[in-house]
């Protein structure tokens, strides 16, 4: 199978590169990378060979046909449907403005029949329409109120007001059609307001194609858009796929720099608390110096006192163990001067 798409199914392409961006533009609607495609060369020739028989949204070239073909159909009956209403919608307007200038201004009587005769003629015709809705529905619906379309009719207006009414109409809907253009004229281009009607007319005239134009220019927009949505999408998921990158290589020096600056660290802090207890030893021994200096110079006061002294009996031997006493604080001292001072020097 692999073999077949190879050699008669996939055209030529030139470079491999044109391959992956025939295939990501044939198939936009489909999550896949460039990387996908490059790490998957046989599902790359699948999708290119797909793409001769299938458009950009997936179907197939006789259910496309098919599609255009209904979606013409559906147009048509649109058209013909947004005809009717337009023209219902413009009879509705018409009357709402004869409604309001009547309160405004005095209408003629010929006015006032016309419209009378066009407001009973749509009521009329809509009555009918609810009381027989075979031409919308084939099942048998209850007549309201006991009416039939029959006993409606008889409320149309004259035949004569009809006719009167129908001769009229077409003037008095274009002239309202043709207010709607030039409103719309300036509403598009605001500095038209104060121009003359001929001069109006003549850019009505073009205002369908330049309508048409703009209408084009939005859609090849709104595709350009959804070209550059998918574009940044992809190209957000190779940024986002890149920052993560990054931030393992950073996180991997951080933690590379963290290991060798530890050492330094605790190399300084171990420094420090030597230079601190150095000090310290330092004050202590400096405190047993003078103490025991101090207690040098009561011994020998002690001494000169004993030798002046030594006469005496009993006063002697209570001197005499003040003495051993002292001695034995001053050997005490220098015991603990001499551990100080060992310590002192195993440190160093």
């Amino acid at each position: 199978m692999s073999t077949g798409l190879e050699s008669s199914h996939v055209p030529v392409l030139g470079k491999y590169d044109s391959l992956h961006q025939q295939v990501l533009a044939s198939v936009p609607l489909c999550d896949i990378t460039d990387e996908d495609l490059t790490q998957n060369p046989q599902f790359c020739k699948l999708l290119a060979t797909l793409s001769q028989h299938v458009d950009r949204t997936g179907l197939t070239v006789p259910l496309k046909s098919e599609l255009d073909k209904a979606e013409q159909k559906l147009q048509n009956q649109r058209r013909q449907w947004l005809r009717s209403e337009s023209l219902h919608k413009c009879l509705q307007e018409m009357l709402q403005d004869h409604c309001i200038r009547k309160h405004h201004t005095t209408v003629s009587p010929e006015q006032n029949m016309f419209y009378d005769t066009i407001q009973k003629s749509m009521l009329v015709s809509q009555c009918i329409r609810q009381l027989d809705p075979s031409s919308t529905t084939d099942q048998d619906q209850p007549s309201i109120l006991g009416l039939n379309p029959q006993q409606v009719m008889e409320f149309m207006p004259s035949e004569k007001n009809s006719q009167r009414m129908k001769q009229a109409l077409p003037r008095e809907l274009e002239k309202h059609l043709k207010k709607k253009c030039f409103g719309l004229l300036s509403y598009y281009q605001p500095e038209c307001e104060s121009e003359s009607d001929g001069l109006k007319n003549t850019k009505l005239s073009h205002l369908s194609a330049q309508l048409d134009k703009d209408k084009k220019r939005a859609e090849s927009l709104k595709e350009v858009c959804r070209e550059n949505t998918v574009l940044l999408q992809r190209q957000t998921r190779l940024y986002l796929g890149e920052l993560i990158k990054c931030i393992q290589l950073l996180q991997s020096v951080i933690l590379d720099h963290r290991l060798k600056t530890q050492t330094d660290l605790d190399r300084n802090k171990l420094d420090y608390f030597e230079g601190k207890c150095q000090l310290v030893l330092q004050k202590i021994k400096e405190k047993l110096n003078a103490e025991l200096k101090a207690c040098q110079a009561e011994k020998q006061s002690v001494e000169s006192k004993l030798s002046s002294f030594e006469i005496l009996g009993k006063e002697f031997e209570a001197l005499a163990e003040e003495y051993c006493r002292l001695r034995r604080e001053i050997e005490m001292k220098k015991w603990a001067l001499k551990e100080f001072a060992h310590y002192s020097n195993k440190q160093n």
